[in-house]
């Protein structure tokens, strides 16, 4: 496909910036756009330049985009002053964002059009998990294209990168994953809470667990949010339950039995129900989605406090 000169970024928010920073860090000159232009500011001191419109990207060689659903990516694209053009876009689009396979399928076909290749490649992690070198991705396209960008996706996925065939398959990796999220939320609320009740302090039952077999780099850091009820957002109960609802969407096309999915799909909603007790539900629904915990407590009887521990999350940076 030709060498790679020119990268193009779109979407400088929790997950977009230490990304750029590390494909900066990395040693490729990227230009960025978003829409509040004071996040891309940020990262002019590693070296990113800040075009005014997205249409300015339409001449880069790739471009990324991490944008909050597919009607944003959709407009990035194709809106007024979108970076594809009637007579230049860039040769391969990386959309690393969350959206559906039907969603990514109609973009991948007007960018066809355009001469544009698409790849989906969604990825697993935080903005911490970025900056600790603890990102992965999934990737799925035309796999001449995905040739072409690796070595960039791999600047900010030092975790790994998974190649995983044509098409949206990346996407229903994604789905597939959101979906263990909240299954692996629940259960470690529920254990934690009942630890907890049995006399057990959540920071004594969350450090054994995090170094045993079952730890792992998810439950490790997201302990100091369990710890210290720390709801701090990362991803919401909202787009929690949107892709457990997709998963489970999916497994009934493809006649495939997922009880245990199905059962956390109701315990998710019961968070939605006792959100309404709050002073502003709307805004406790906007917090992180481990404030499942908090429900759980709700219903085995007991009120959490804060331990006010500093514990590790396996995200250090040295």
């Amino acid at each position: 496909m030709g060498k790679i000169n020119k990268v193009g970024w779109i979407g400088i928010g929790r997950m977009g910036s230490p990304m750029v920073q590390k494909v900066l860090e990395s040693g490729y000159k990227v230009a960025i756009w978003n829409r509040t232009r004071s996040k891309a500011e940020a990262l002019t001191p590693y070296g990113a330049e800040i075009v005014s419109t997205a249409e300015e990207l339409s001449t880069v060689d790739v471009l990324f985009t991490m944008v909050s659903t597919g009607q944003d990516l959709e407009q990035v694209c194709f809106g007024e002053n979108g970076v594809i053009r009637e007579n230049q876009s860039p040769r391969i689009l990386v959309d690393c964002s969350s959206i559906g396979a039907d969603q990514s399928t109609a973009i991948r076909e007007k960018l066809s059009q355009r001469n544009c290749q698409l790849l989906a490649a969604p990825v697993s992690g935080n903005g911490k998990c970025v900056k600790a070198g603890k990102l992965s991705s999934v990737v799925s396209g035309p796999k001449e294209a995905f040739d072409a960008v690796e070595s960039i996706i791999k600047a900010y996925s030092v975790q790994g990168v998974s190649y995983v065939g044509e098409g949206e398959l990346a996407r229903f990796c994604k789905i597939a994953h959101n979906v263990l999220l909240a299954v692996v939320t629940q259960n470690l609320a529920e254990i934690t809470v009942l630890a907890e009740k049995a006399g057990i302090t959540r920071h004594a039952f969350l450090s054994f667990i995090n170094n045993s077999v079952m730890g792992s780099i998810f439950s490790r850091y997201k302990t100091p949010a369990l710890v210290n009820l720390d709801w701090t957002t990362t991803f919401t109960p909202y787009l929690l339950r949107k892709d457990v609802d997709l998963g489970l969407k999916e497994a009934r096309e493809l006649n495939v039995s997922m009880p245990v999915t199905a059962a956390t799909r109701e315990a998710l909603q019961t968070h939605f129900g006792a959100a309404q007790s709050k002073e502003d539900p709307e805004a406790y629904l906007s917090s992180d989605f481990s404030a499942l915990l908090e429900t759980v407590a709700v219903q085995a009887g007991i009120t959490l406090k804060s331990e006010n521990k500093t514990v590790p999350t396996g995200l250090e940076v040295e």
